[in-house]
């Protein structure tokens, strides 16, 4: 062989790997099912920025929507399920909604101009919200700016979802609240109370969705008299509520405030006025390119746009990685994990509370079959309720893979301790997806360092994420 000369077995390698690759670039319909994962069987180092983050964008769409003016969002979350639910239904609700991605004078880019309706909505209309949680919880809360009944439904899983508690805090406003199947759960029927009616003081025990609070946050600009919200128990993800209260004030709303503990939260009238915002790249999306890094050999991701000072919880996932030995970093807005150093002999098991970041907890489930010991995650008390019972679907797949899920649960939280797998099988798996995005982002990774890994509905990351086996394919072409 002439000096410089690669070896065949390396070419053909590499071939698959961009072979591969080009499957993955294929639009979300044409994508394999289930698809075959290849391992990398090479260190990567790549740089990328996930679309923007579902959580804000969905919230800058209501405020936008309440607000008087045309407001727009520079690089949304686009083409992704959850928002075009919330769009189409805010479209119903008489809010005019633009996303064609063009800003006059500069490089096209995604973007969204939304015409608000200075805080009156359309009613008397049904929208239908298939899964999307986010967008269920703020139109309901926001049917109280509408001029008539509206009825929020969705799917089946969403039907399984309780909403009682936002509906006892609407009625405390003073709406009429009517729960149409007979169950806490949608659809249910909003009748706005009269303007000069409306209350302003909810309470709350231990919510089981931080989206209840959010969504009132949202609306109290508009309401004659702000709303105050006390919290008489354990105050549930509380960066989600942090991230409301500080989009507000970003914003321009006024008497905005918040005591230490989360538990008193006050959002004065004042209506905001059309604004003009960038959303940063979505953290919950960056979480499984961090963990790929962090579970790999020599392996490093940055993500653009993101810094520790994120409106996002999640931005502080790479922490935990750093406590498994993952290295970390910060540099001119990029926010990076790379593979523990090779002294380290990779990663290690932790125990770690992600009641702050509970949408981080799946990417971090896999990562643990790959550490040295087992990890205990507590703080997942909500992931019973999300797209799927999330603690049952990990402990099911992951059991797949030879992992052993042993989990703790009582009224106040649910811990899950995971043990990697013992043998280094390579039987063929197929992971189910239980038509949740984050179960299939994060199984997929285990894809790409076990040989013989299929995912099943790998569509079904349109929901928040349809770039991501695209972006992941960056992974194979370094």
């Amino acid at each position: 062989m002439s000096a410089g000369e690669t070896p065949q077995p390396e070419i053909d390698a590499q071939q698959r790997r961009l072979s591969f690759a080009r499957v993955l670039q294929q639009p979300l319909e044409s994508l394999p099912n289930p698809i075959p994962m290849l391992p990398l069987g090479i260190p990567f180092s790549v740089e990328l920025a996930p679309p923007g983050s579902k959580s804000l964008t969905n919230r800058a769409l209501l405020l936008a929507a309440l607000a008087d003016g045309v407001s727009t969002l520079r690089r949304p979350l686009i083409g992704a399920e959850d928002v075009e639910r919330m769009s189409t239904a805010l479209g119903s609700l008489g809010v005019e909604v633009d996303a064609r991605g063009e800003l006059p004078g500069e490089r096209v880019e995604p973007a969204m101009r939304v015409r608000g309706g200075g805080g009156a909505l359309q009613g008397t209309t049904q929208v239908d919200l298939a899964n999307a949680g986010t967008a269920t919880r703020f139109l309901a809360a926001a049917a109280l700016h509408a001029d008539g009944p509206v009825t929020i439904d969705g799917g089946p899983r969403m039907r399984e979802r309780p909403i009682g508690e936002l509906a006892a805090a609407l009625r405390a406003l003073g709406a009429e609240v009517e729960h149409l199947a007979g169950t806490e759960c949608p659809p249910i029927r909003i009748t706005p109370p009269d303007r000069a009616s409306m209350g302003s003081e909810v309470a709350f025990g231990t919510t089981a969705s931080s989206q209840f609070i959010s969504a009132l946050l949202l609306i109290a600009p508009w309401t004659p008299h702000g709303i105050r919200i006390t919290i008489d128990g354990e105050v549930t993800s509380t960066p989600y509520i942090a991230m409301t209260l500080e989009l507000l004030r970003v914003l321009g709303a006024k008497n905005v405030s918040a005591s230490t503990d989360m538990r008193e939260l006050f959002v004065g009238h004042g209506p905001i006025s059309a604004f003009d915002i960038l959303i940063e790249p979505d953290a919950s999306g960056a979480s499984y390119f961090w963990a790929a890094a962090a579970m790999g050999r020599e392996s490093a991701c940055r993500i653009t746009g993101l810094s520790r000072e994120s409106l996002q919880g999640d931005a502080r996932f790479p922490s935990v990685l750093a406590a498994m030995g993952a290295v970390t970093g910060e540099s001119e807005g990029r926010l990076g994990v790379a593979s523990p150093p090779a002294s380290r002999g990779g990663l290690s098991g932790v125990r770690v509370d992600l009641s702050t970041m509970p949408d981080t907890a799946m990417t971090l489930a896999v990562a643990a079959c790959f550490a040295n010991k087992p990890t205990t995650i507590s703080g997942l008390r909500t992931l019973r309720v999300k797209e799927t019972d999330r603690i049952e679907a990990i402990r099911r797949e992951l059991a797949k893979l030879g992992a052993h899920c042993d989990i703790t649960e009582d009224e106040r939280d649910l811990s899950i301790t995971i043990s990697p797998p013992v043998s280094s099988s390579e039987e063929a798996i197929e992971f189910d997806t239980y038509d949740d995005h984050r179960m299939a982002m994060s199984l997929a990774l285990i894809g790409l360092y076990r040989p013989n890994v299929s995912i099943r509905d790998p569509g079904c990351v349109r929901k928040t994420y349809p770039t991501f086996w695209s972006d992941l394919a960056r992974l194979y072409a370094c």
